[in-house]
């Protein structure tokens, strides 16, 4: 009987491949909108125009009255050291304010006197433009 002699296979096979990068694919498009992290406040409503600070820190009052930097809650006594560490940490010259539509006007003025405190220039105030 005659010996067979096998030659070796250079073929990929890319089927598994595309597999695999198709069920990623799948999975980062119903990630990607569960990514976009932020507090949700009912911004009020103006007819500002709008400028760019480019980079920043988002800090956010609530209906609740509390405040987050970047998505950690602190309180008004340690909220300038918050905001300090975040800034060093970033290196971001820019701060963002979200403020509910239903906060106390006291204590909008409050946080931005911290924030004008710590030596942060760049302050924009976010609201959301009328219809």
């Amino acid at each position: 009987m005659k010996k067979r002699v096998y030659g070796a296979l250079y073929d990929i096979n890319v089927v598994n491949l595309v597999d695999v990068v198709l069920v990623l694919l799948i999975i980062f498009m119903i990630a990607a909108p569960m990514l976009q992290s932020g507090i949700e406040v009912n911004l009020p409503k103006t007819e500002a125009t709008e400028k760019d600070l480019g980079e920043g820190i988002v800090v956010t009052i609530t209906k609740e009255n509390k405040i987050f930097v970047d998505d950690k809650i602190t309180n008004l006594d340690r909220f300038e050291k918050r905001l300090s560490q975040v800034c060093a940490q970033k290196g971001a010259k820019a701060v963002y304010l979200k403020a509910d539509s239903k906060v106390r006007y006291g204590l909008v003025v409050k946080v931005v006197g911290k924030i004008k405190g710590i030596g942060i220039k760049d302050l924009g105030l976010v609201v959301e433009p009328e219809d």
